[in-house]
Order: C-alpha cells, then sequence, then structure tokens
C-alpha cells in the first residue's frame, strides 16, 4: 500500500496496481484482498491503492505505474448503493470505511477512478471489475438519475471489464499481458466485456442473430460462435419495451453451459459480452480461500473501526451463488447461479485459522454461510439438465424435481465444526432459504439445537402473491410450514428462539391493498418494525426493469400473455408503503388513517384490538399533532436488532406470546 511497504520488499516497481473504493482488509470477504492473493500466488507483485483522495491524480500516483495494468473496483458495493437510501438521501456512514466515515469514496468510483488512473498513467491499460462494473456492463436503468445509463465499459474508458467472479478471468489478462499481449487485444475471455467498432465485420465463423424484436431461439448452430445482438443503447433509451427485452436477454444468458455472447451497440461502439465464466470447482475454490490472507485490516489504519469487518471477522464463507432468482437481487447476475463449494476440510481449516490467529476470538463462529445459508453443495442432479437450463430460477414456482435438496453435507459439517476444540458455538447469520430446509427435517433438527442465537432471519419478503409472482418467491404457506417445523425443533431442544420475517415494501407489483394485507398479518403475528426496507432499483435486476418500464421480464415481451406491472414510484406511495409495514408508530397514523378512508376500510381504524391504527393521535405526533395518550413500550414487548443488507432493522416482539405465532 505504500512505497515504503514495497522499498521493504525490494520491489522497484508493481506490475498490477489495484484501486478500490474500500478500505483493505485481508480478508477472503473482501473483493479487492481476494483477487490481490490470488495474482500474488500467480507470481506478481501487487499494490493496492484504496479509497484514494479523487479530485486529483496525485494519490493514483503513489505506487508508480504499474508494468501490466490497473486494476478498479469501486468496493464490495456498488457506489450509489453504499452512498444514497432508497429514497435518494445521502448516507452519513460507510461500514466499508475507517470509523464508518461517509464520503470517503465518489459517486460512480469506477468511472472517477478510470479518470484519475488514465490523468496519472496515460498508457497504462485498465481493467475494470467488481460488483458495480458488473452490474453495469451493459445499458441500464440508474435508479440515482432516474436515467437510462450507457454500460460503464464506456464511461471509464477502460480496456476491459470483468464481470462476476474474476479469478480465471483476471489470471488470464495478466499472464497474457506479461508476454506482451494488450489488454485491449483481449477479446475471447469468458467473464469480459470489451468495445469494439459497430462497423466492424464479425470475427470469422461467427453468426449474428438480431433479437430485437423477437425472442431469440434457444438452440443456435454453434452456442460458442453466436452473439445476439441486443436493441441498442439508443433503442432502450426510448422505448420501454426494448428495454424490457433486453433485460430478458441478459437473464436468459447467465448459464455457463448455454450462454451465447451478447452485443448491444452504443452509438458508433458495439459493448460486447463475451459468455459467463464458469464456477470454480472445489479444489479451485479450496485453493482461493487457502490463500495467506491476514485477516485484518492493514496496519495503517490503526486502531480505526472499520464495521464491515468487524461484522465478518469470525464469519466463514462456505460457498458462492444462489439459484434463488430473486427479482430484486443482483447476486445471480453476478455470481451465477450454480453453488461453487469449498471442501468440508477446507472450511474446517478456515475455522482453526479464525480461532488461532484472528484477535479478539471468543469461541463463537458468527456465520457459517454465503449468499444464501442452505444451498450448500445443492446442485441439479443431472449435469446435462443444468447444462441446457434457461430457467432463472430453480425454486421457483416449485423447487424443481431436477433439484438435489439434501442437506446432509450441510448438517454434515454443522457438527463437526461445532466439536472442534475451542469453539463453543457455531451460529447461522444468512438468511435462509426456508422453503429448502423443509424438505430436511434432520438439518431443522440440528440448526434449532445448535446454531441459533436466539433469533433466526428469514425471508418471505411478502405475504401477498401479487408481489411475491413479481418477486419470484414462494408463497407465505411455506413460511408457516418452516415456522411449524422450526417451533417444534426448537421445543425439543428446550430453547426459546424466535423467526425474524423481512418484508420488502413499494416492490414491482404490489399495490397499497398488498401492504395493508401484509400489515395486518404483522398485527396478527405480533411484529414491529422499527426500520424497514424499501425497495431499491438496483443495476441490472429484473425487478428494476420492472420498475423502469412497467412490464414483466419474466415472460416474453412479444408474446399474448405480456403482461405490464404496476409499480409504486412516487414519493408518497412509497412513504405509504413503508407506513404500512410499521402501522403501530404513531408518526404514520394519520397518513395510515387517510389511506385506509380512501380504500374503504375505515372499519380498521378503532380503538379495539382487531384495529389496525387507533382514533386519536398522540401529542407531538404525525402531520397534525393533536392531544391523545402517550405511546411507549408496551409491557411485556422485548425488542432486538439485527441487519439486512447492511440496514439495522429493529423489531419488537411479544414476549407473552406462543412461539407457534410468530
Amino acid at each position: 500500500m505504500s512505497r515504503e511497504e514495497m522499498n521493504m520488499l525490494g520491489w522497484d516497481s508493481c506490475d498490477i496496481i489495484m484501486i478500490t473504493g474500500d478500505a483493505y482488509v485481508d480478508h477472503p470477504s473482501f473483493g479487492m484482498a481476494i483477487i490481490g492473493r490470488f495474482l500474488e500466488a500467480q507470481g506478481f507483485r501487487v499494490g493496492i491503492i484504496a479509497q484514494p483522495e479523487w479530485h486529483n491524480a496525485d494519490a493514483f500516483k503513489a505506487l508508480g505505474k504499474p508494468n501490466l495494468f490497473f486494476g478498479i473496483a469501486a468496493g464490495n458495493m456498488d457506489s450509489m448503493v453504499n452512498r444514497y437510501t432508497s429514497d435518494r438521501k445521502i448516507r452519513h456512514n460507510d461500514a466499508y470505511t475507517p470509523n464508518n466515515e461517509g464520503g470517503k469514496r465518489p459517486d460512480r468510483a469506477s468511472i472517477v477512478y478510470s479518470q484519475r488512473a488514465r490523468e496519472a498513467y496515460s498508457d497504462a491499460p485498465i481493467v475494470l471489475g467488481g460488483i458495480e462494473a458488473s452490474l453495469r456492463r451493459t445499458a441500464h436503468y440508474d435508479y440515482w438519475s432516474d436515467k437510462v445509463r450507457r454500460s460503464i465499459l464506456l464511461d471509464a474508458k477502460a480496456d476491459i471489464l470483468v464481470y462476476g467472479n474474476g479469478e480465471r478471468a483476471i489470471a488470464e489478462i495478466a499472464h497474457r499481458a506479461a508476454k506482451g499481449e494488450a489488454v485491449k487485444d483481449m477479446k475471447d475471455i469468458r467473464g469480459t466485456a470489451f468495445t469494439r467498432k459497430a462497423s466492424e465485420p464479425l470475427p470469422e465463423g461467427w453468426l449474428e442473430v438480431d433479437s430485437h424484436a423477437a425472442e431469440p431461439s434457444a438452440q443456435t448452430p454453434d452456442k460458442d460462435r453466436t452473439v445476439l445482438r441486443m436493441p441498442s443503447f439508443e433503442d432502450v433509451v426510448n422505448d420501454k419495451t426494448a428495454y424490457a427485452h433486453a433485460s430478458r436477454l441478459v437473464h436468459r444468458e447467465t448459464n455457463p453451459g448455454n450462454a451465447r455472447a451478447l452485443v448491444q451497440k452504443h452509438g458508433d461502439r458495439d459493448v460486447w459480452l463475451n459468455p459467463p465464466p464458469f464456477p470454480l470447482a472445489t479444489d479451485e475454490m479450496d485453493a482461493v480461500f487457502g490463500l495467506p490472507f491476514a485477516r485484518v485490516p492493514h496496519p495503517a489504519y490503526g486502531n480505526a473501526r472499520i464495521p464491515a469487518y468487524e461484522m465478518i471477522r469470525f464469519s466463514v464463507n462456505i460457498m458462492r451463488g444462489c439459484f434463488g432468482g430473486c427479482t430484486f437481487c443482483s447476486i445471480t447476475e453476478h455470481e451465477g447461479r450454480v453453488i461453487q463449494n469449498r471442501s468440508e476440510q477446507s472450511i474446517i481449516d478456515e475455522i482453526e485459522a479464525i480461532r488461532d490467529k484472528t484477535p479478539g476470538f471468543t469461541g463463537t463462529i458468527s456465520d457459517l454461510g454465503g449468499p444464501t445459508a442452505n444451498m450448500y453443495r445443492l446442485a441439479c442432479k443431472s449435469p446435462d439438465v443444468q447444462k441446457h437450463c434457461r430457467k432463472p430460477s430453480c425454486v421457483y414456482p416449485d423447487i424443481c424435481p431436477q433439484l438435489n435438496t439434501d442437506h446432509s453435507p450441510l448438517t454434515r459439517l454443522y457438527k463437526r465444526a461445532r466439536e472442534l476444540p475451542g469453539i463453543k458455538k457455531i451460529l447461522i447469520a444468512s438468511g435462509l432459504r426456508y422453503d429448502l430446509a423443509v424438505k430436511n427435517p434432520e438439518y431443522v433438527k440440528e440448526l434449532a439445537a445448535h446454531h441459533v442465537g436466539g433469533y433466526l432471519k428469514i425471508a418471505p419478503e411478502h405475504t401477498e402473491s401479487g408481489p411475491l409472482s413479481k418477486m419470484m418467491k414462494p408463497g407465505i404457506g411455506a413460511y408457516d410450514r418452516f415456522k411449524e417445523l422450526f417451533a417444534k425443533a426448537t421445543k425439543a431442544a428446550g430453547k426459546e428462539q424466535y423467526l425474524i420475517p423481512y418484508f420488502i415494501a413499494a416492490h414491482p407489483g404490489t399495490t397499497d391493498e398488498d401492504m395493508l394485507n401484509l400489515a395486518l398479518w404483522l398485527k396478527k403475528n405480533g411484529f414491529r418494525a422499527d426500520q424497514v426496507q424499501a425497495f431499491l432499483p438496483s443495476p441490472m435486476a429484473t425487478a428494476s426493469a420492472m420498475y423502469h418500464t412497467g412490464k414483466n421480464p419474466l415472460k416474453s415481451l412479444f408474446a399474448d400473455d405480456k403482461e405490464e406491472v404496476f409499480t409504486p414510484k412516487g414519493l408518497k406511495q412509497r412513504q405509504l408503503h413503508k407506513a404500512f409495514l410499521r402501522y403501530h408508530d404513531a408518526e404514520n397514523w394519520p397518513l395510515l388513517r387517510e389511506a385506509l378512508k380512501r380504500m374503504g376500510r375505515e372499519d380498521l381504524i378503532g380503538n379495539g384490538k382487531n384495529h389496525l391504527i387507533p382514533t386519536w393521535q398522540p401529542a407531538g405526533t404525525g402531520k397534525s399533532g393533536g392531544e391523545g395518550k402517550r405511546v411507549g413500550r408496551k409491557h411485556g414487548q422485548q425488542r432486538f436488532l439485527t441487519t439486512h443488507n447492511g440496514l439495522p432493522i429493529v423489531r419488537d416482539r411479544p414476549s407473552s406470546r406462543p412461539l407457534k405465532s410468530r
């Protein structure tokens, strides 16, 4: 990270210099640390410039000019998601920055960092990567500017973009660059995107299929030499049907086994996307996670707190990817839907390394998980079926009969991990896919008996079929089945434990009536959410396409069953949807009274136990103030704090009700 360190190592230069919007934490939960250690293991000298001052190029010259290229990423989060709330308000903190300080990275960091790197050394190649670049690799709707932006590759003026898990691609780029090949000429690497002149003829032997006005056939003579022509940037800016169709194309071409290249015209340039990378095999995953991570922040930060590190320093990532396909989430678009697993021994070795080397460890592993807690070693029963499948989800509308749902390898891992000397507790903090868990009662028994710290978070997201169908989430009946199984296992273990269900307000497909029904369900089941999550249209997510276009890309845009999607967009309606989730908060009562009267549901306004909100208003609350009783915590209610996608959520739960009611 400094010239002094380079001198200590005897380096006169770095082969590759990585620039990141996060503080440098040498831990496998931080993408820049993984890529840095991985390239180091490949024999390259790697420098890292973390959170540089970006108003001029000086900080980008700190380690000199890289021999091969700059590798640039915004950090573990998209910089706009990191900086702004779903109401487009500025966050004043940043969990990936020392002392939680906000404002240490620019908006659209990948673009700004690339510009400054070019100013510092105009002839140094730029390789763009990380989740911000990955999810903005094509023309995309940008929530914060409320417009469609072109591919980030063009705005950053990078030589190549690496999307998804980048180990294979970055290794190939580095080795080929070391042999003298220009990075801008590398056009055949999976998991990368590059630009070319739109007038340039196709490479010899390639077939272009125009998908502008029709659903392209899933079969082409040679998929490895077929490129699908997407609607152009100009088309998707001016035509929302074209935008929704482009989104559908991208999501249908995510399976490495059958994906074809995509190309999208931007003016006189084409942005070409090669097919996604092949998943890492178990031994390759073990090699990545077995790299010599220090597992602590860089010493340059001294005793500064880095909240994101504190949250994960005692956790272990056991897998990558997700086959859930939830439309509001971009994990599949980034990590893929084929689960990449570490071996049991590799995971055990990391737990022992935490026990023996991580400062402050007291015996509790905070999580064994990943994007989803319980998809470890789950996969399609047939490699041939998996290779040809184009379904966006393996579990919606029902669990695919070809999916192996056996949790016994995960149950065995849990048991072995908790029996290690010096390990007092193994907790599971990653979100649990409960529709899979109910298929495995022995897993639920192990989970309830040994791995829940009082509260277990799961994410039904809603109770109503309208929004659930747009989320590609199971019906609330699956939650009820898991709740019953979990309660039974908890009682058998002699414990008192609670489920924490998460819900999203203002998701595409959600009406005011849907939110009212959810509020009634929450009240019936005794849940009180102090902070709630409103839908945030992140780049590339299918639900973001629904939000922008009002159309459903889950269905063909040219078929008879094409579907329009209602989306709550205005600030007042989004506030109302959040207010329904916080029906118990007196500040929301005037807004809810107005809505209930408009909806013809004045029967829910009253002072009885079956009413949603009272007729009176406490003094000093709500828009109108008024007189009334003081609102405080009722006797017997308890609170607990957890997080969802980095946002704190505090919920009350009535301690006097039986477990089955929650």
